[in-house]
């Protein structure tokens, strides 16, 4: 793993933490657990450390499976092509904005994040910063609010009625500047690039492609 996925793994697994004392402090009540795979569909916006931490989780897998992952993301993108036919490498969101991404997101709803493979995350130490907040409403130190944007939380009373966790999330995100800078340096070559962000399926597709002509599998 490079140091900075590194790095930026160890950043992440505050929210695990996060997560795991809030499971302890509600025994039975919060479903998320590996496998659960009900808010791994539909393209979301990763950041540029998230990407290099994907990458370096790719990497690691084995060469059949990074060939099943890899024609998963090239399907998608074929998808967001036929949605968005001018948006092209590097795909970054920013291009399209907000409410182009939210219709974007909307129309791909049932996709399956590439790297969910037989019904289970084939990255999950790897996973982006998204798919570690999913699942917990969280409240900031200063008192700022982030929903739970679980899907299925309403099929759980005790769980959709649990108050939102306070996690410092500014002291994270002190922490996660340098690494995107870093990103954008790895990625691009200059630190301009740390404001960028795509989906898991196009990063793949524009990153990890050693065939990249070959079109969608």
């Amino acid at each position: 793993m490079s140091e900075l996925a590194a790095n930026y793994r160890a950043l992440l697994e505050r929210l695990d933490d996060w997560t795991m004392q809030a499971q302890e402090r509600n025994p039975g009540v919060i479903p998320c657990a590996r496998g659960c795979t009900a808010c791994c569909h539909g393209p979301f916006d990763v950041s540029a450390a998230d990407v290099v931490l994907l990458l370096d989780g790719f990497a690691a897998l084995p060469p059949d499976l990074q060939r099943q992952v890899l024609a998963q993301a090239k399907r998608i993108t074929a998808r967001i092509a036929v949605v968005e036919p001018a948006w092209r490498a590097p795909h970054d969101v920013c291009e399209l904005g907000e409410a182009r991404f939210d219709s974007l997101t909307i129309a791909l709803a049932d996709e399956p994040c590439p790297f969910l493979q037989d019904g289970s995350c084939s990255i999950y130490a790897y996973r982006p910063f998204v798919c570690r907040v999913m699942g917990l409403g969280l409240v900031t130190t200063e008192d700022d609010y982030l929903p739970n944007a679980c899907p299925i939380q309403a099929d759980f009373p005790q769980y959709l009625s649990l108050p939102p966790q306070r996690f410092d999330l500014a002291g994270l995100e002190r922490g996660e500047g340098p690494c995107l800078a870093e990103a954008g340096r790895e990625l691009f070559g200059h630190e301009s690039a740390a404001s960028y962000e795509t989906t898991i399926a196009t990063a793949l597709v524009d990153f990890a492609d050693p065939d990249p002509e070959a079109g969608p599998c």
